[in-house]
């Protein structure tokens, strides 16, 4: 399976770190609503389709991004990034000797 970063190109999902379900929503950090934080970790929809995950492109330049795949198929029609910006890439040295 191929993943498009925004910034890299075509990559293989081997780079990629499959973060979660991009539809859950976190509780606030500081609540201590058990039910909350029990449904978020522990309750999962599998659904056939469409499906919005975060990924990171853990093997490249480690932007998270919000990938839609079809979960039957695993064709990828959408990935942009999760925090709408371009990663930092840090400035080479030029002709410094190692």
């Amino acid at each position: 399976m191929l993943i498009t970063c925004p910034y890299c190109g075509p990559r293989d999902v081997s780079e990629f770190t499959y973060q979660g379900d991009g539809n859950r929503e976190r509780p606030a950090p500081a609540s201590q609503n058990l039910d909350a934080w029990n449904e978020y970790v522990y309750d999962r929809l599998n659904p056939a389709g469409d499906h919005n995950e975060v990924w990171q492109h853990s093997g490249g330049c480690r932007s998270h991004l919000k990938v839609v795949r079809n979960t039957l198929t695993h064709e990828i029609s959408s990935v942009v990034f999760a925090r709408g910006h371009v990663p930092h890439r840090s400035p080479t040295k030029r002709g410094s000797k190692a």
